[in-house]
């Protein structure tokens, strides 16, 4: 047996002298190209110009999966007239943003299509994802030394089974190559707090190819809760492709005032510019910096100014309706500490304060995107009818209607059903009928929605 286990240690020993025990590099862009990579400029769908419909997928594990994955069912099943033609409200969705576990149905959606309805769930959702992961950190003895090296830890190793197990060593080449919704997933900078997504628009700043880099990494950097899982490391390339970072943020930002937020979403980029003083980005939970995927687009809006001067000049100026689709998976507060009298373990404040972290700058992140779309809204139907009469009829130039659609455990009615939900674990591994019920409470809480039922309504 000792015999068996030195050959073992030996050949994981080679195994990481030949540089298996590292982390997954992401290379360097040789040169800046505004129009190569995975980008949203010229990543759209071949869908109708007057209807753009975008989903959020928040976090918390296999709950938060399960219950973004029967939106998309839901979705599939739902048929509308656009333009005169039936089709599937799914196929009208122009992005997905997704956080942590909302980030897996998001990007296996984005490089699968349709096979994520016979396959996802066998692959992941009913699958002991954290079962296998505690298999291969301590039962795999080659994985002892690459994780004892201290450039390869437990997302890393996690990295590597998503690659394998449930995207097929896709990279974001192959994202690029189909036509469907623009996938964001999102990831947060350990040090400043900055969220972080895994686009080619944001890979240009630290300069450094997309291409090539694992969607499994990006999904298993979108998941690195702090405390079960590692940081994913990645290098910064900044200052070494010719992108001018700074120059194409005064481009963004010309010809309109500045808000307080527009100026803070700008300063968050510079610490990326110098590679010599930040020469790795440590990436954690996406949830950190955004649980809900939504200041993805709302950012990139409040940088531009304004709606209007986000879709002036591109296919979309035409629009006449706007849809955000927020799938929110937030737990519940544990108030059994408030019926005790002795002091609550550090673990339980550290959940305690995570679940009001989150909570609130999820009420705060929907507040300002309800008051921002009110403006914006009146600006496009403003900007659109200048000269003329602001006419609303439909396909006029102030036909233009904005839906903010959420999906939440707030909405379920009974008290016992809601608190079920809320407290189903923060990890990846529910039993099947857990995984079943989140799926048919989702389809339920999407069709008794009464924003979406008005959207259903609307495009009779």
């Amino acid at each position: 047996m000792k015999r068996i286990f030195r050959i073992v240690l030996a050949v994981a020993m080679s195994l990481s002298a030949a540089g298996c025990a590292h982390y997954h590099v992401n290379e360097p862009l040789k040169e800046y190209n505004p129009g190569y990579g995975y980008r949203s400029i010229h990543h759209r769908p071949e869908q109708t110009n007057h209807l753009s419909m975008m989903l959020c997928f928040s976090g918390g594990g296999t709950r938060a999966a399960a219950l973004s994955y029967g939106v998309l069912e839901e979705l599939a099943r739902t048929e509308v007239i656009v333009d005169g033609k039936t089709k599937r409200l799914l196929d009208e969705v122009g992005m997905i943003s997704g956080v942590s576990g909302g980030s897996f149905p998001a990007a296996y959606y984005g490089l699968f299509g349709d096979r994520i309805f016979r396959d996802f769930e066998g692959k992941f959702l009913k699958k002991d994802i954290q079962g296998d992961l505690f298999k291969a950190t301590f039962y795999n003895p080659v994985n002892w030394v690459r994780l004892a090296s201290g450039y390869f830890d437990r997302s890393d190793l996690a990295a590597e089974y998503y690659d394998e197990n449930v995207f097929e060593k896709k990279t974001f080449a192959d994202l690029s190559s189909v036509s469907r919704p623009l996938i964001i997933i999102n990831a947060t900078d350990m040090t400043y707090g900055v969220r972080m997504q895994f686009t080619q628009d944001f890979f240009d700043v630290i300069c450094s190819d997309l291409a090539t880099f694992p969607v499994g990494s990006a999904c298993a950097a979108s998941s690195a809760v702090p405390g079960v899982f590692s940081a994913i490391t990645m290098r910064n390339y900044a200052g070494t492709c010719g992108y001018d970072a700074l120059g194409e943020l005064r481009k963004r930002m010309k010809g309109h005032d500045h808000s307080d937020r527009a100026s803070f979403i700008a300063r968050n980029v510079r610490p990326f510019l110098d590679s010599r003083k930040k020469p790795y980005i440590h990436l954690v939970d996406g949830g950190v910096a955004d649980n809900l995927g939504l200041r993805a687009v709302l950012d990139k809006l409040i940088m531009r100014g304004s709606l209007w001067n986000t879709i002036r000049g591109t296919k979309l100026e035409g629009m006449h309706k706007l849809v955000f689709l927020i799938v929110n998976a937030e737990t519940e507060a544990d108030t059994t500490w408030d019926t005790q009298d002795f002091i609550p373990s550090v673990a339980a404040m550290l959940s305690s304060y995570s679940t009001i972290a989150i909570e609130r700058y999820n009420v705060e992140t929907i507040s300002l995107l309800k008051e921002q779309l009110k403006s914006w809204a009146d600006e496009v139907r403003r900007e659109r009818c200048r000269g003329g009469e602001m006419s609303t009829d439909p396909g006029a130039c102030g036909d233009f209607s904005h839906y903010i659609i959420e999906v939440k455990f707030d909405e379920v009615t009974d008290e016992r059903k809601r608190s079920y939900f809320k407290r189903l674990p923060t990890s990846f591994r529910l039993t099947p009928e857990e995984v079943d019920n989140l799926r048919s409470v989702a389809q339920r809480l999407l069709t008794e929605s009464a924003e979406y039922q008005r959207l259903l309504k609307d495009l009779k």
